[in-house]
């Protein structure tokens, strides 16, 4: 289960945002990049972000670069989630690569409003807001291992581990 409050943004937030562009070859631990997360677009979420918040946002969310930083950022940070009603196909993959949930769910994105409380139950498909359930389909086995592994790396070395 993860519950958290909603950071609520809008469509088209893209890779440069998520984690800034003048930061992209710059060597940094996952814990430093989380300093910098969604720091030109909202100054106040790194400092104030904790972990099991959800990011709440519109369509095509993670669009722009291929930086997997962007991803690395929100994850270090504590996101527990991020919600849109879409997602670039190459930040959603990279989302699960990382071991962070993306979940479409464009009603309850509508419906969720800057500071409300969220909790999703991965398990049953539902993400609860204002006593009000919203239904997703339930991830594909090998997603929810990779998620629950911590990310595809985790996952192949547990994996390499169990058959060796």
């Amino acid at each position: 289960m993860i519950q958290g409050t909603a950071w609520k943004y809008g469509d088209s937030i893209n890779t440069d945002v998520i984690f800034p562009g003048r930061y992209t070859y710059a060597r940094m631990e996952p814990e430093e990049m989380a300093k910098h997360a969604m720091e030109d677009l909202d100054g106040s979420f790194a400092n104030t972000v904790k972990t099991g918040d959800v990011i709440v946002a519109g369509r095509n969310f993670g669009c722009g670069s291929s930086r997997e930083q962007a991803v690395t950022c929100l994850k270090a940070a504590g996101v527990g989630a991020v919600v849109a009603k879409s997602f670039a196909r190459i930040y959603f993959r990279n989302a699960i690569n990382s071991g962070l949930l993306a979940l479409e769910i464009p009603q309850a994105v509508d419906a969720i409003q800057q500071g409300d409380p969220v909790g999703i139950d991965l398990k049953n498909g539902v993400l609860v807001h204002n006593d009000i359930e919203y239904r997703f389909p339930p991830l594909p086995p090998a997603v929810r291992e990779i998620l629950d592994d911590g990310g595809l790396i985790p996952h192949l070395k547990k994996k390499l581990v169990k058959e060796a």
